[in-house]
C-alpha cells in the first residue's frame, strides 16, 4: 500500500510544527506575563534603608559659625544661589546666611519649608528670623543630611513620585524626545521601528532607536541589554502585554522612576527625582527649562552625556534638546535664549555625605540588627535618625587625618593608624566615630573591630575599686619595687615610666601621674575581684582574668568598648548604652521605633565625683599637662593617658562639660608605634577638642562632700604651703596624723599571687615594658 503523497506528509509536519511553535509561544508568552503582572501588582522596586544624620536645631545663642552652618547645609545637599529661592536653597553675605528649608516628615512631626534669615556674632547664632517680615524665631529645626543607605547587593537607589507629583514640562520634554506617540500606540510602534532600521542601514551603524517608553521601561526592568532577534521579540511581547494590563499614566510614572540616569561612586542613581538631587540639588519641581534638557538628555546615553565627565557632550546633547522643546511649543524664545545662555557650573561635584560615613553606619547596622532583618532595611523603604553631629564628624575625621601625617612625617613611618569615638556626655549619644585615619575608606572598622591592650585607661577602674573600699584621694600608697612570680618561672619587676620609685605618694597623684608601682600596690590590697567588678560596674561586659597583669591594662577593648566605660564614668556613675539611633521610621513616616534613654546608676555620684577630680588632676599636674598650654587649659578636662606594651598603642580618654572622646593610634600589623598617650593620641584628642565647641567641665558636687588642704608631702591636713584641696566623702577626711605604715597596702609578699589560666602568657612577657 502506498503511503501518502509528500506534500501531504510535508503540511502535516508543518502544521505539527506550527502546532508546536505556537504552544511553546503560548506558554512563553504566559510566563511573560506572570512576570509582569507579579512585578507591577506587587512592591515594584526594593527600597534601601535611608540614613540621616540629626536635625540641626537653629536658635539665638547657638554656637554655630557661618561657616559651620554652610559647611551642614552642603552636607544636606542644599545648594548655594543668590538669592535663596526654592526649598533647598541658601545664600550668604559675609555673617549673614538666609535659606529656604525643605519640608520634612519628623518622627515628632510635619515640618513645612521655612524662610529664614540667620546672623552671626562672636561665633555664635545672633539673630534668627523669618525672612518675609523680620519677625524673630525662637526655634527653626533643619531637615538633616541623609548620610548613608542600605542596599541590596544591587546598588540601585531612587526616589519615588507618583503620577501627581511629576512636573508636566518634564512629561512633555520626556515624550517629545522618547516617544512622541506615547499615548496613541500600544506598546510597540511599528513605523517607528521601520524609520529607525532604515537610517540604521544608511548609517551603517546603529543611530536611531525606535523603542517606545513601554520598551524601554521592558528592557530596563525585566530584560538585560544584548542585542539579539530574540530579546527584541520578548521585548515587543512583553510590551504589548504592560499595555494590556495598566494605564498609560501608570506606565509613564514607573519609566520617570526607573530611568537610570548615571553613578555615584557605587550607587546607581534611578529616576528623574534622585537624579534632580544628585546633580543640581533641587526637587523635580524645582528643575528650570536646561536642567530638564540636561536630565532627558542624558537617558541616551548616561555616560556619554555625564555633565560633570563630559561637559561637553552634555552641552551638546542639552542644546539640541532645548531646540526641540523651542520647535514643540515648549519654550518660547526667550525661555529658550536664557535656557541656551546657562553655564553647566550648577553640575559641579559637591561635598556630600551620603555614604562616606561608613565607620558610624556599620555601628547603625549594628545597633539595629536585633530589631531589624537585613532584607528590612535593604528594601522597605525604612527611615532611621541617628545621632551623628556632622560638624563634630568633620573635625574628628580633619584632625585625626592631619594629626597622623604629622606624627607620620617626624618617625618617617607611613603605617599610623588611628580611631575616634565621641559621645555626648550627658546621654551617651554617639555623635563622631572614625575607624580609620582615611574617612572615606570602606573596611576595617578599627573603632568597632580593633580589640586593643587599653594599657593605663584601666586604671581609673582600679582607684575606683580602691575608693569604694574606702580610700581617699589622700591615702598613702607605696610606689616602690616589688617582685612577683610568674607563671614562667621568672620573677615580675614592674616599673614606672620614668624608672623611678616615687615613695610615698598621695592615691590622686599615683593617677594623675599614672604611676605603676602604686598602681599594682594598690590593686593587690583592694583585691583583683574587686578590680573586675569596678570594670564591669562601669560597663566592660565580657570576662576578664583576674591576673595581675589586669592592674596594668592587660585587657583587650576596641576604642568603642573603652567609651562605653569612660562614659558611665564621666555621666557621673551612671551607665547607659552608648547609642547611634533616635528613630526609625516606616516610608510611609509612620513612627515604628523610639529608642529611649536608659539609665542605671552603677556607681555612687559621690564615688565617682572623687575619680573624676583625680582625673583632672592628670590633667592639671599629671600625664595630659600639655592640654594647659592649648585653648582648652581652663575647660576642667578630664581624662587618662594610656600605653600598651613596647609602645605599641596609644590612647587618650577625656571628657568635657559636653563631650567624651575616646583616641586610639596604633598599627595594624602591632609593630611599635613608638608613641605615649601623651604622645601620641592626647595630640589627636587635643586637635579634635579645640574645634569642637564643648562647655567646661564643671561638676555638680553631691552630697555628703567636704573640702579638706592636704599637704603634698606629710599627707596631712594643712592650708598653706604645700598644701592642695581635695574633696573627700564627710567623715573620711584626715584629721589627725597618717603614716605609710598604717595605710591598708599590704607587702607583695603577703599577697596571694592567682595562678595564670591555661595557656595564658607569663606575667612577665606581658606587663615588663607597660607604661603611663
Amino acid at each position: 500500500m502506498k503511503g501518502p503523497p509528500l506534500r501531504i506528509t510535508c503540511f502535516i509536519l508543518t502544521a505539527v510544527a506550527v502546532l508546536v511553535l505556537a504552544s511553546l509561544a503560548g506558554i512563553e508568552i504566559s510566563r511573560l506575563d506572570r512576570e509582569i503582572r507579579q512585578r507591577f501588582d506587587g512592591k515594584r522596586w526594593s527600597l534601601p534603608a535611608i540614613v540621616y544624620a540629626r536635625a540641626l536645631e537653629l536658635y539665638p545663642g547657638l554656637r554655630l559659625t557661618p561657616e559651620m552652618l554652610e559647611e551642614e547645609l552642603q552636607l544636606a545637599g542644599y545648594r548655594k544661589e543668590a538669592p535663596a529661592s526654592g526649598a533647598g536653597s541658601y545664600a550668604r553675605a559675609d555673617s549673614t546666611i538666609s535659606l529656604v528649608s525643605r519640608e520634612f516628615y519628623f518622627p515628632s512631626g510635619y515640618e513645612p519649608s521655612r524662610r529664614l534669615t540667620v546672623t552671626f556674632a562672636k561665633g555664635q547664632v545672633a539673630t534668627l528670623t523669618s525672612t518675609a517680615d523680620r519677625l524673630p524665631v525662637p526655634l527653626a529645626r533643619l531637615d538633616p543630611a541623609g548620610i548613608g543607605s542600605f542596599h541590596p547587593l544591587v546598588h540601585e537607589d531612587r526616589l519615588l513620585l507618583n503620577r501627581v507629583e511629576i512636573p508636566e514640562p518634564l512629561v512633555r520634554t520626556l515624550l517629545v524626545m522618547e516617544d512622541r506617540n506615547f499615548y496613541q500606540h500600544h506598546g510597540i510602534a511599528p513605523l517607528a521601528i521601520l524609520r529607525a532600521l532604515v537610517a540604521n542601514i544608511r548609517a551603517g551603524k546603529t543611530v536611531q532607536g525606535g523603542s517606545t517608553l513601554t520598551q524601554q521601561l521592558v528592557k530596563n526592568l525585566f530584560l538585560s541589554n544584548e542585542r539579539t532577534l530574540l530579546r527584541k521579540v520578548q521585548e515587543a511581547v512583553m510590551a504589548i502585554l504592560l499595555e494590556y494590563h495598566y494605564e498609560k499614566d501608570e506606565i509613564l510614572t514607573a519609566y520617570v522612576n526607573e530611568v537610570f540616569l548615571g553613578q555615584d561612586n557605587n550607587r546607581a542613581v534611578h529616576g528623574f527625582a534622585l537624579a534632580s538631587q544628585f546633580y543640581f540639588r533641587r526637587g523635580v519641581e524645582d528643575l528650570r527649562p536646561d536642567q530638564i534638557a540636561i536630565l532627558v538628555g542624558m537617558i541616551k546615553g548616561p555616560s556619554y552625556f555625564d555633565p560633570r565627565r563630559h561637559p561637553e557632550h552634555c552641552l551638546e546633547r542639552r542644546n539640541l534638546v532645548l531646540a526641540v522643546m523651542a520647535d514643540h511649543g515648549l519654550l518660547g524664545d526667550t525661555e529658550l535664549a536664557e535656557a541656551l545662555a546657562r553655564p553647566l557650573t550648577e553640575v559641579a561635584v559637591h561635598k556630600s555625605g551620603f555614604n562616606r560615613y561608613f565607620a558610624f553606619l556599620d555601628l547603625v547596622r549594628q545597633q539595629l540588627a536585633g530589631e531589624y532583618r537585613e532584607e528590612d532595611l535593604q528594601a522597605n523603604g525604612l527611615q532611621i535618625f541617628t545621632t551623628l553631629d556632622p560638624q563634630i564628624q568633620q573635625q574628628v575625621e580633619k584632625n585625626l587625618q592631619k594629626t597622623i601625617a604629622a606624627l607620620e612625617t617626624q618617625r618617617k613611618d607611613q603605617a599610623l593608624q588611628g580611631a575616634v569615638l565621641v559621645t555626648n556626655r550627658a546621654n551617651g549619644e554617639v555623635l563622631a566615630l572614625a575607624g580609620g585615619k582615611n574617612p572615606v575608606e570602606d573596611g576595617f572598622n578599627r573603632a568597632l573591630q580593633a580589640r586593643r591592650p587599653i594599657g593605663s585607661l584601666v586604671k581609673p577602674a582600679v582607684y575606683l575599686a580602691a575608693l569604694k573600699k574606702g580610700l581617699t584621694l589622700a591615702s598613702p600608697l607605696q610606689d616602690t619595687a616589688l617582685t612577683l612570680a610568674s607563671d614562667t618561672g621568672s620573677p615580675w619587676r614592674p616599673e614606672n615610666y620614668d624608672h623611678k620609685e616615687h615613695g610615698t605618694v598621695p592615691l590622686f597623684s599615683a593617677l594623675a601621674h599614672s604611676y605603676n608601682l602604686a598602681t599594682v600596690h594598690l590593686g593587690l590590697a583592694v583585691g583583683l575581684e574587686a578590680v573586675v567588678a569596678a570594670i564591669r560596674d562601669l560597663g566592660y561586659p565580657d570576662n576578664i582574668q583576674t591576673l595581675p597583669s589586669l592592674l596594668l591594662g592587660a585587657i583587650e577593648m576596641s576604642p568603642y568598648e573603652v567609651g562605653q566605660m569612660y562614659q558611665t564614668v564621666a555621666s557621673g556613675g551612671f551607665y547607659t548604652s552608648l547609642r547611634a539611633i533616635g528613630s526609625v521610621m516606616a516610608a510611609d513616616h509612620t513612627l515604628l521605633t523610639r529608642y529611649g534613654l536608659a539609665v542605671e546608676q552603677r556607681v555612687d555620684p559621690a564615688t565617682t565625683y572623687l575619680l573624676t577630680h583625680a582625673l583632672q588632676r592628670v590633667i592639671s599636674e599629671g600625664t595630659g599637662a600639655s592640654l594647659l598650654r592649648s585653648t582648652l587649659k581652663d575647660h576642667g578636662v578630664a581624662g587618662k593617658t594610656g600605653t600598651s606594651d613596647g609602645l605599641r598603642d596609644s590612647w587618650f580618654a577625656g571628657f568635657t562639660g559636653d563631650h567624651l572622646t575616646v583616641v586610639w593610634l596604633g598599627r595594624d600589623d602591632n609593630q611599635p608605634s613608638f608613641l605615649s598617650g601623651s604622645t601620641g593620641a592626647l595630640k589627636v584628642w587635643e586637635n579634635i577638642m579645640i574645634n569642637v565647641p564643648s562647655a567646661p567641665l564643671q561638676l555638680v558636687e553631691p552630697e555628703g562632700i567636704v573640702w579638706t588642704g592636704i599637704d603634698r608631702t606629710t599627707l596631712q591636713p594643712d592650708d598653706a604651703g604645700n598644701s592642695t584641696l581635695l574633696p573627700f566623702l564627710a567623715g573620711t577626711e584626715p584629721a589627725a596624723p597618717q603614716s605609710p605604715a598604717t595605710a591598708p597596702v599590704p607587702s607583695a609578699a603577703a599577697t596571694p599571687v592567682p595562678t595564670p589560666a591555661k595557656g595564658a602568657k607569663g606575667l612577665l612577657e606581658i606587663i615588663g615594658g607597660w607604661f603611663n
